[in-house]
């Protein structure tokens, strides 16, 4: 259940970070609404996942998974710019990701 929450939690944020661009620096009242809502529920969603994940893991798949995330909505909802370096940033993420996860499983054996 805690991995689900986590699930959910890296979702709420990203959706607030890309509300977050869609609100053109808190002009829009509608994204703005979506930004707080979505950041709220992704903090409250985070805390309760930390009942049965380590804080260290779970912040950071949080943050890692959430960056790669966030990156790859600007490539395909803005049109950023998608070189070589960002690419393989994104995969060194999601590398280190699994291997946080690795070894929090691992760890107690």
């Amino acid at each position: 259940m805690s991995w689900l929450l986590l699930a959910l939690a890296i979702v709420t944020e990203v959706t607030g970070t890309i509300a977050l661009k869609f609100s053109q620096g808190f002009t829009q009242l509608k994204p703005s609404l979506v930004v707080v809502t979505a950041y709220i529920t992704s903090f409250s969603l985070l805390g309760l996942s930390l009942k049965g994940i380590d804080l260290g893991i779970a912040y950071a798949i949080w943050a890692g998974v959430g960056s790669a995330l966030a990156a790859i909505a600007g490539v395909f909802l803005f049109q950023e710019n998608l070189g070589v370096v960002k690419a393989v940033s994104i995969a060194l993420i999601v590398v280190g990701v699994a291997g946080l996860n690795l070894a929090g499983r691992t760890s107690g054996m």
